[in-house]
């Protein structure tokens, strides 16, 4: 059996680590969109094992407390979507950027050859223009100075489209993981 395997690379391990867009809230953990990625990358030559580490109503703190105990495994590719929560709460933004930095920089110390890929939110207007402004700016800022891949909007095509999320306006449905799949999946073929 050893023997057999030896040729094979073991399938890189993409980890998304976000909050309940990542964790598919309300769906099935099939249903949401890092698993959709996982099938979608796996029906090419590009074998990957996707771990899903998202949890609702994360915000950047509660992320950097867990993200030691999240590295215990190989990671080869790192997914950070986190600060929306804290951007809904109206947290002070130089908090998220710190804890978002703090969160890379554990990643970079544990697995310096690890990719690490800055998926950005956006806040609804409600929260005022230069607050919702700032926040935009985190994670373009982020991904530039750690010099990660970016998606510079996870929910871009679903958020606020109401046939493609949740009754209640936040939260993607089946369709709107669907969509997400779609739309980042090319980001990791490229990085495999």
């Amino acid at each position: 059996c050893a023997l057999f395997f030896q040729g094979a690379a073991a399938p890189k391990v993409i980890l998304f680590f976000g909050d309940s867009i990542t964790a598919g809230y309300g769906l099935s953990p099939e249903e949401a969109f890092p698993a959709l990625v996982e099938k979608k990358l796996n029906k090419t030559d590009k074998k990957v094992k996707v771990v899903n580490a998202g949890l609702s109503g994360e915000t950047s703190a509660g992320g950097l407390s867990r993200i030691d105990w999240i590295l215990r495994q190989q990671v080869d590719i790192f997914v950070l979507e986190l600060g929306g929560n804290d951007g809904l709460r109206g947290l002070p933004l130089d908090q998220t950027r710190k804890n978002l930095q703090g969160i890379i920089d554990k990643v970079k110390a544990k697995y310096p050859n690890c990719k690490i890929v800055m998926a950005g939110m956006m806040v609804p207007p409600n929260m005022g223009k230069e607050y919702t402004e700032e926040f935009k700016r985190v994670y373009p800022d982020l991904s530039s100075k750690n010099k990660t891949t970016f998606i510079p909007f996870i929910l871009d095509g679903v958020g606020g489209i109401e046939k493609l999320n949740q009754a209640d306006g936040i939260h993607p449905n089946v369709e709107g993981h669907q969509i997400i799949a779609g739309k980042i999946a090319p980001v990791f073929e490229k990085l495999l």
